[in-house]
């Protein structure tokens, strides 16, 4: 009975949200990005303050984001505070492990909670090491059958704060396919960013969420020393999305992005599988002459039935000039977003469905050409492994492609 509540659940808030999404939504006489107009509208529509004065280091793969990662643990002297969707058993795993104890077994205040389901892998014994070096350990949500009707409601941020100072945000979880540099299809490509300054804050809003529900828990004032504003710092805005009712805050972060865009959109997501709502606006913008690159996984994809029913949208998008890339070196499990030449955004949140509608996520929004240029010029070193979808060749894909396309949709509208 426990698995049909939550496919009943999972398939109430799907219809839902396709029928919320496939109706138009007008944004009247959006401001520009890089606008100071556009941040104050953003922070409006999402309630995600405009934090000034930080610093921001992207962090491009796992050879760089976990070497930062396990250097800002290693020099903790008050708290870490870690969550994450994915801490998968392996040779890294064990490394972070390791620091994690260390850290507690110097008198370093260490929460750490991770998703009931995402890691579920994680074992007893694990767990054990870490609470006997004195770790707090939680888990997010993990499936029983009083919290039925929430299980597909998961925790997919991934975060990271020391000291209440230093903070880390992105795609990367803890395991071993996020190690490398995405040089083969064993080592994941990933966008990560470190932020040093007062929009920390509002990452350890993020973890702070999904703590307090799991351990019942309010940490104390170390953990939320004052943030002085970083000299020469750029503005930073944390966009925390749960799903309450209506669009989350990320989708309508992504939403007002795309149709304030003026010069270009260049989007780089794991899947994508958007309401008409989404598609409309990437549409309308790329008819309005807006560059609007879209790159999603090719065929080292985990989940191929996503990416075909991805697929099913192709046609309207590459009609209206949208271009479509797929990444084929390796998975693809970045998201990352460049809005004309001032405004780039990272974070957990893909451009689908359980992104838009079931998950919590958390995206970094940066409004410096330093930081939109840098992505820019990932997003074309990515273009350089992947294949540009051709409207002609999609238009004549074989019966049994279109097929796969339309089961995996209906597959994925059930549970």
């Amino acid at each position: 009975m426990g698995a049909g509540v939550a496919l009943a659940t999972y398939g109430w808030t799907r219809a839902r949200f396709r029928r919320e999404t496939s109706e138009p939504l007008e944004v009247e006489n959006p401001p520009p990005p890089g606008d100071a107009a556009f941040a104050r509208l953003l922070e409006a529509v999402t309630g995600s303050p405009v934090r000034g004065g930080n610093r921001v280091t992207i962090l491009r793969n796992g050879d760089e984001t976990f070497a930062a990662m396990l250097d800002a643990i290693a020099a903790a002297e008050e708290t870490i505070d870690f969550s994450s969707y994915i801490y998968w058993p392996g040779d890294v795993t064990e490394r972070f492990t390791d620091a994690f104890c260390e850290r507690a077994r110097a008198g370093v205040a260490v929460r750490f909670v991770v998703d009931g389901y995402g890691s579920a892998r994680l074992g007893r014994s694990h767990v054990h090491r870490l609470e006997e070096a004195g770790v707090k350990v939680s888990f997010f949500r993990p499936p029983q059958w009083h919290t039925i009707g929430r299980v597909n409601n998961r925790m997919h941020r991934r975060l990271l704060v020391v000291d209440g100072r230093v903070g880390f945000a992105g795609g990367v979880g803890i395991a071993d396919v996020w190690t490398g540099n995405a040089e083969d299809p064993g080592h994941w490509r990933e966008t990560h960013a470190r932020i040093d300054g007062p929009a920390v804050r509002d990452i350890l809003g993020g973890f702070l969420e999904s703590w307090t529900e799991a351990a019942r828990e309010v940490p104390g004032p170390a953990h939320v020393p004052g943030l002085a504003p970083r000299e020469g710092g750029v503005d930073v805005q944390v966009t925390r999305s749960s799903p309450l009712t209506g669009d989350t805050a990320v989708a309508q972060l992504f939403l007002l992005a795309v149709t304030a865009a003026q010069k270009r959109v260049w989007l780089t997501t794991a899947y994508f599988s958007a309401g008409r709502r989404f598609q409309d606006a990437l549409c309308a913008a790329a008819r309005r002459g807006v560059d609007v690159r879209i790159l999603v996984n090719g065929r080292q994809v985990d989940k191929e039935v996503v990416r075909k029913t991805g697929q099913r949208s192709y046609g309207p998008m590459l009609e209206s000039g949208v271009r479509i890339f797929e990444y084929d070196r390796t998975m693809l499990h970045a998201k990352t977003l460049v809005v004309d030449d001032d405004v780039a955004d990272l974070g957990s949140s893909n451009f689908d469905y359980r992104s838009f509608g079931l998950d919590a996520e958390l995206n970094v929004t940066v409004h410096d050409r330093a930081v939109a240029a840098e992505l820019a010029s990932h997003f074309l070193d990515d273009l350089e492994h992947a294949d540009e979808i051709d409207l002609a060749r999609w238009r004549s894909r074989p019966l049994a492609h279109r097929t796969y396309e339309r089961i995996g949709d209906l597959a994925r509208q059930s549970f």
